[in-house]
């Protein structure tokens, strides 16, 4: 093995494992003429860098491994493995068959892009058949599967495995195995691709003849299952690593991370400095400032440490320093070079055997300062990252309290280098991660989360990760959101994806939109009507007439008008919760009395199923499917949770109406008709997650900010409270703890229940609204009662008041205090209400002034409170789900 470096006039790094003669320009590339045309045709600009050194050793069909930041682009290997099939003659030696190359994508989305390119590449190559392969988990779909011809199969580990089920041969014809994004498909997919490569293996064993056998692996970190991948299944791989950070794990590099106040960092170094004084190591101290270089300097001095110093307003200049730099570690002194980063690049130091950084580095300077190591950097294959029996060169980082503002950036690299990382930085990063967390509460909240009840990766999302109240709890919510009922006709309009749409909830009887849409009709159908708007603004509510059919629009963006004052506007339809771009021109005067009927387009998730494989997005064929089913069509659906303009239902099913019969027909339930795709499985955590999200919100965190709120104040945030969820069966012990003691480990008082912020603002001290829980309650209800059970074991010092319109209770249980808040949708006879305390529940019945049925038991929707089904019942006509 050899190492080489190219600092060049670009200032690139590669390290090599064996050596390459880079192709700089697409003329002289190793690869066929038909191609290098299609290249030119696409407007191609490479090769790049990296490509410059990778396409040689793929083309003549060696195994290969590549990292480097272009790592996930496709082109590192398409053009070389295009001209291995189209002017290899090893498949000539094969019986009867034609070879086979594999691609194996972390994901269908990555899949599809490689296919498209393939396609679009293909034009050059005589016998070039790309097939692309997403499989369900339908058995039957993988032996429907057929291969032939000489093919290039693009698929993911998961897919290929199903596939290997019912063609057990594939393998046998594969001559070339591409490992896209490795370190995503080694974290995700570990025991698959062993699988798939341990399969591989013995088919090539077992093959007649001489076939080819290449596998290359690219991506853009190292990661520890490579070096088994290399041991085990590569044949003396070309390694070709363009990133000094993957480099410098490659070449195991110790990373030490030694915590210490900001303070003591120089008697810090003194201690670490001792130990290499005594091995006779090349010791680079890096900080950020003149100042530090001078005070390190000084004090290695008074401790009888001989070192350079180098930085911007040095007098000796660079070639003089690493004269005396080279003759310090050859005369037998310890070399020590203390020096700021801007030195660097006219130093060009590579021989170090050891770097401090004095100075917390950033990500970008971190890699700068590695790269003085790389001359040290082991060159053999280790069986784990740091060997220490091998390793030549450490990387020192001092970490201070003031190191905040980079740690998150350098703590995912240690990570994957298996540095040992002290608490000290996680609790460091962890702060850091909250705080950015905290800058996106303006966005909006993560579309992960809400559909799947989870985000993948939260620290690169840029989307909010908690709940909002200004944005979450919109003011402008339709009555149908706000009296949601359990159970709901749904009209889906626009299909986001597989689960998530934008919609209309429909009411039964005499159904608000349906009125105003008709009005509108007629008004516009008058020519004298459709005034046009000579301004547009920004947020304001318009007319807009596609067709025979009205819309009303809100503006989004006003870009610049053109020479003719007109301009496209970006518009949401808000009754049906897509957004387009139109004229302005188009735009028409909305009356007032159109406006007055707040926006009907509601968020809808199916809940309880999500993408099969691990993936994060739904696959095309999935929505596709579900697009022409559902759009526009009647659904009946049970709510299980809502949020503002967003409703989460389980189940929903697609209806169809016989009003001479008077019932209605299920035709289909969606989620089992995701299921029965074979893309999607059960997500049995998703309704809880999302409950989880909504059971907590940061409030007021500090007593005095407490003034600032008048009981009216505390009306309008009572307005906005959460919604209810009907199915939440955790005891009450669980909600306390969640109170008290929020995930993000910040303090109590951070946070505080939707359904008590009203009452707890106006009557409860600072302490209840810290510490007090909210139990469960379930109720049912006859025509001249309601029975609530507050579900409380062994209640002690309880409480319960009555009022026309309101019931609060309280009790202490094991030593929490519980509080129920209620404030009722009718009102009750306060006198006649009675509460019963029993060893599990308290039993509180409320009289109703007027008898008949409640359509609700709260004005304002509680997370805690839910039916209790065992005694509620429906009369026929409440009845959605009617089975005909």
């Amino acid at each position: 093995f050899q190492s080489f470096q190219n600092v060049g006039e670009e200032k690139n790094f590669v390290f090599l494992s064996k050596k390459i003669e880079p192709c700089s320009v697409l003329e002289t590339a190793p690869l066929f003429d038909g191609l290098k045309k299609e290249l030119a045709w696409n407007k191609f600009s490479g090769p790049t860098f990296t490509e410059s050194y990778c396409w040689p050793p793929v083309a003549w069909g060696c195994d290969v491994v590549v990292i480097s930041h272009q790592g996930n682009d496709p082109l590192l290997y398409i053009p070389p493995v295009l001209t291995l099939l189209e002017l290899g003659s090893d498949y000539q030696a094969l019986p009867n068959m034609s070879g086979v190359s594999l691609i194996l994508c972390p994901g269908w989305k990555k899949a599809q892009l490689v296919f498209d390119l393939l396609k679009t590449y293909r034009k050059g190559c005589r016998h070039l058949h790309p097939v692309l392969i997403t499989l369900g988990q339908n058995k039957e779909a993988a032996s429907q599967v057929e291969i032939r011809g000489c093919e290039v199969v693009v698929t993911t580990p998961y897919n290929l495995l199903r596939l290997l089920e019912h063609n057990t041969g594939l393998l046998c014809r594969l001559g070339h195995l591409v490992l896209d994004e490795i370190e995503v498909l080694f974290s995700d997919t570990t025991e698959q691709v062993f699988t798939i490569l341990d399969c591989y293996k013995k088919a090539t064993a077992q093959a007649r003849g001489n076939p080819p056998h290449q596998i290359v692996a690219v991506g853009t970190q190292w990661n520890k299952h490579i070096t088994p991948l290399i041991k085990e299944f590569m044949n003396y791989p070309y390694i070709v690593i363009t990133v000094i950070e993957e480099a410098a794990i490659f070449g195991n590099v110790q990373q030490v991370v030694q915590p210490c106040t900001n303070s003591s960092r120089t008697a810090e170094l003194l201690k670490i400095l001792d130990f290499t004084q005594r091995n006779l190591q090349k010791v680079l101290v890096f900080t950020d400032s003149v100042t530090e270089v001078e005070m390190i300097h000084k004090a290695l001095k008074s401790n009888s440490i001989v070192s350079l110093k180098k930085h911007k307003e040095s007098k000796c200049n660079a070639k003089c320093v690493l004269e005396r730099w080279r003759k310090m570690h050859s005369s037998g002194t310890p070399a020590m070079l203390v020096l700021t980063d801007d030195c660097l690049q006219s130093l060009g130091i590579t021989d170090a055997t050891c770097v401090i950084h004095f100075s917390f580095p950033s990500p970008g300077v971190f890699g700068q300062r590695l790269q003085c190591l790389s001359y040290n950097f082991c060159t053999g294959i280790k069986d784990s990252a740091v060997d220490q029996e091998h390793t030549k060169a450490k990387s020192v980082i001092l970490l201070t309290e003031n190191s905040s503002c980079h740690a998150p950036g350098i703590l995912p690299y240690l990570k994957h280098a298996e540095a040992e990382i002290p608490e000290e930085f996680h609790n460091l990063t962890a702060r850091v991660l909250e705080s950015e967390e905290d800058e996106k509460f303006s966005r909006p909240l993560c579309a992960s989360l809400k559909t799947f009840g989870v985000c993948r990766n939260r620290t690169v999302c840029p989307d909010r990760h908690q709940i909002n109240l200004s944005i979450d709890m919109a003011q402008n919510i339709a009555d149908e959101m706000i009296e949601t009922p359990e159970r709901v006709t749904i009209v889906p309009l626009v299909i986001v994806h597989a689960t998530s749409y934008f919609g209309r909830i429909v009411k039964k009887q005499k159904d608000q939109y349906t009125i105003l849409a008709k009005e509108m009709d007629d008004y516009f159908k008058v020519p004298g009507h459709r005034i046009s708007v000579n301004t547009v603004e920004k947020s304001l509510f318009y007319g807009l007439r596609e067709g025979a059919v009205c819309h009303r629009v809100q503006v989004l963006e006003t870009p610049a008008k053109d020479e003719e004052n007109v301009c496209k506007v970006t518009v949401k339809y808000i009754d049906e919760g897509r957004t387009s771009q139109v004229h302005s021109d188009q735009l028409l005067h909305l009356p007032a009395k159109f406006q007055s009927l707040p926006p009907q387009a509601v968020e809808i998730v199916v809940c309880r199923v999500k993408p099969i494989d691990n993936e994060v997005e739904w696959n095309p064929k999935v929505t596709d499917h579900i697009n022409h089913k559902i759009k526009g069509k009647l659904h009946h659906a049970k709510v299980v949770h809502t949020l503002g303009k967003t409703v989460w239902v389980d189940p929903m099913v697609g209806v169809t109406n016989l009003p001479t019969m008077k019932m209605w027909i299920n035709e289909y339930n969606i989620r089992s008709e995701i299921l029965s795709t074979g893309l999607g499985t059960d997500n049995p955590e998703h309704v809880g997650e999302i409950q989880k999200l909504c059971r907590q919100m940061p409030v007021l965190s500090h007593a005095e900010d407490l003034e600032h709120f008048t009981k009216e104040d505390a009306a309008g945030l009572e307005e906005a409270s959460n919604p209810q969820d009907t199915s939440i069966q955790e005891n009450s012990a669980k909600s306390c703890n969640s109170s008290a003691t929020p995930p993000s480990g910040k303090p109590s008082h951070h946070f505080q229940k939707f359904s008590n912020l009203n009452s707890t603002l106006e009557n409860t001290p600072l302490t209840w609204l810290s510490f007090s829980c909210h139990p469960q309650v379930k109720w049912f209800q006859d025509n001249v009662s309601v029975t609530l059970k507050v579900q409380i074991l062994r209640a002690a010092d309880s409480k319960c008041e009555f009022s026309r319109e309101k019931v609060a209770f309280s009790a202490y249980s094991e030593g929490k205090l519980y509080v129920a808040d209620l404030e009722l949708y009718q009102s009750i006879i306060a006198e006649k209400s009675t509460c019963v305390i029993k060893d599990t529940e308290a039993v509180i019945l409320l009289v109703k002034e007027k008898t008949g049925t409640w359509c609700k038991l709260l004005k304002n929707k509680n997370v805690h409170v839910s039916l209790d089904f065992e005694h509620w019942e429906e009369s026929e006509d409440e009845r959605p789900f009617t089975v005909g």
